[in-house]
Parts: structure tokens; sequence; C-alpha cells
């Protein structure tokens, strides 16, 4: 490989890594430039051998997230459990059904958010809400199966989504909620790693470097967001919904 080729992947990592540790949405970096720069594997052993700086860059800005931020464990127990079966299940259907139906929907309710969360100046901002622990588990259910569904049927931005979830119906800030989709990331990316060793598709002299920056960004990105708070997150938030946007729109457009 081409070291040139190689400088420009470890970049993008980092900067997925960046993103991602902040209110996730890495992979609408990380993934299309790295089919890109290459088109001669098949998809499925790039998207495999991305596995490995997604769950690195995850990782690394976890461990900075859980020195800041409590945990409710049992209720992440619920939320990875569900996750993991919706998200297998939307990848099943996805074998047989094309996901290409529901992109201009998914559009239009990405336009929706953006509007939402700019005119919203307190949207993630304000202290936690105060719920049963009953209702925050049926609620933090219902966001894993719905984004846990959609991570498997589409997938680009289901951080970013379980963030929305998080803040919507379980009343977290966006330091809290970003943190908890930083947890059940790193359940369904070791779930696809580990589908992705047994197929051997994930190619070790890209995926080590790319880890490697991919954690290094990760963990300025988590370091930027413990220390300037959820007015920064939001800014992020509402960045990446915006190239979400960017890139569902290409696609409905011209796909």
């Amino acid at each position: 490989m081409e070291i040139e080729i190689l400088f420009y992947l470890c970049t993008a990592a980092f900067f997925a890594g960046f993103i991602d540790s902040i209110v996730g949405g890495g992979g609408l970096i990380q993934t299309p430039l790295s089919l890109a720069f290459l088109p001669n594997l098949p998809a499925s052993t790039v998207i495999g051998t991305l596995k490995i700086p997604a769950f690195s860059g995850t990782a690394t800005a976890t461990i900075q997230y859980l020195k800041k931020v409590k945990i409710d464990w049992k209720l992440f127990c619920y939320m990875a459990f569900f996750s993991f079966i919706s998200a297998f299940l939307g990848s099943q259907l996805l074998t047989v059904v094309s996901n290409n139906f529901i992109k201009p929907l998914l559009l239009v309710i990405l336009i929706l958010l953006a509007i939402y969360t700019i005119f919203k100046k307190d949207f993630g901002q304000a202290k936690e809400r105060k719920l049963s622990p009953k209702t925050v588990i049926i609620n933090g259910c219902i966001v894993s199966i719905i984004v846990g569904f959609y991570d498997g049927f589409i997938g680009p931005g289901t951080g970013t989504f379980f963030i929305l979830g998080f803040i919507t119906l379980l009343g977290m800030d966006f330091l809290k909620a970003s943190t908890n989709a930083k947890l059940i990331n790193l359940a369904t990316n070791f779930g696809s790693i580990c589908l992705f060793l047994i197929k051997g598709q994930i190619i070790w002299k890209i995926a080590l470097p790319m880890a490697i920056c991919n954690a290094l960004g990760g963990f300025v990105g988590a370091k930027l967001a413990i220390n300037k708070g959820n007015k920064f997150i939001r800014i992020i938030f509402i960045l990446v919904i915006l190239l979400s946007i960017c890139r569902f729109g290409y696609e409905v457009i011209f796909n």
C-alpha cells in the first residue's frame, strides 16, 4: 500500500474518532473516505477493517467519559441486550429488502431534527430530568430497539440517534447521553469484530495504524467534550446532523 493513501486513511480516522467521541457519527467521515481510497478491495473487507479503529476510538473515549459520568449499569445491560437483538434483526431484513426506500424519510427527519436543535437552545443542556426507574428502563429499551434496528438496517449516525433518544426519552443531558451511547456502541462494535474475525475480513496493516489515530482522535474529542461541557457538545451535535443531511441528501438525489 502506498504510504500516501495510508496517511489519508489515518487522517480520516483521527477526525472520525474526534467527532465520534463527542456525539457519534464518525462513520460518516471514515467509511465513505475509506471506500473511496480503497476501491480495489471488497466493501465488506473495508467495513470489517474499519471496525477495529472504530472500536479503539470509542473505547478510548469511553474511558475518559467514565471518569466523569456515573453510569446506571443495570440500565446499560438492558439497552445493550435489546440493541444487539434489534440490530441483528435489522441486518437480517437488509439481506432481503433494500433500505433505499426509507432514506428520503430519514432525510426529512434529520432536517426537522436540525431545525429543532438549532432553535431549542436548551436541548440537552438543562439538568437531567428525574424519571422513575421503571420509566427509565422502559424508555431505554424503546430507544435501544428502534436505534438498534436502524443500526442494523441502515447504520450511519447511530451514535447520534442514541444521544437524541437518551436526551428526549430518558431526560439525560448531552454529556451523560454521549457516555451511554459510547458504551452501547462498544458492545455492537465488538459483536461485528467477532464476525469479521471469523470471516477473515480484517486487513491488519490498515486497521492498526488507523486504530491508533482513531484512538488519539477519541481521546482529544472526549477531553474537549468533558472540559467544554454541554454547550460545546451541542454545537458538534448540530454539525454532525448537518453532515448527515448532506450524506443522505446526496444518496437520495443522485442514487
